[in-house]
């Protein structure tokens, strides 16, 4: 059983500041790995899909994500659907199934209420300015709340993953002088150049 609780003081150094979003993401990526018995990835055993959008609050959700299941942007096997959501599928490639887990609406309306949202965040205090004593509380609340009060976890579901095949094939652009991936490039004239270069 992956425990978040292991992973809370590395997510912390990891994200940067205490809130109570990325808290949440470990406790969501716990249960979608516990749900498909499986351990954190090193490679790309697991691959992360999060309906996250960009800019709006506790996208910080996708740091927990990251750190507890080891699915990371630099592998590339997380990825968002900007659907503006907090919800986490989890697939293991090895057995073709899968799980999606979300925070209740319940839990996230509880912190939205809380004064570290209401008199710092709304607020526009950035998050490495709100006072531990007015954050820390929160985040033990996410760490401890009972599971089925915080998220519903869906049953494993069969999901057919199609691999993506990995480039290792690149060069030089020949008017930047960057490497490329070779799949990137255009030709220009008589040049194999980036798509910036092409686009001057």
């Amino acid at each position: 059983m992956v425990d978040p609780k292991d992973w809370l003081e590395f997510g912390q150094k990891f994200h940067g500041h205490k809130c109570p979003a990325m808290p949440n993401g470990l406790r969501v990526g716990s249960a979608a790995m516990n749900a498909l018995g499986v351990e954190r990835t090193g490679d790309s055993a697991l691959h992360a899909i999060l309906d996250l959008g960009e800019n709006h609050c506790a996208t910080c959700f996708a740091d927990g994500i990251q750190v507890i299941t080891g699915c990371t942007f630099g592998k590339g096997n997380i990825e968002k659907t900007h659907k503006g959501k907090w919800a986490l599928t989890l697939i293991d490639k090895k057995t073709n199934r899968a799980v999606r887990v979300t925070p209740t609406a319940e839990a996230m309306l509880a912190n939205k209420k809380t004064t570290f949202f209401k008199d710092y965040r709304e607020k526009g205090v950035p998050p490495t300015q709100v006072p531990d004593d007015v954050v820390e509380p929160l985040v033990v609340k996410v760490m401890n709340a009972p599971e089925d009060k915080m998220m519903k976890i869906s049953e494993v579901f069969e999901y057919q993953w199609k691999q993506p095949v990995h480039s290792f094939n690149s060069f030089v652009c020949e008017e930047c002088g960057e490497m490329t991936v070779m799949e990137y490039g255009r030709v220009k004239g008589d040049k194999k150049v980036c798509m910036e270069c092409a686009a001057k």
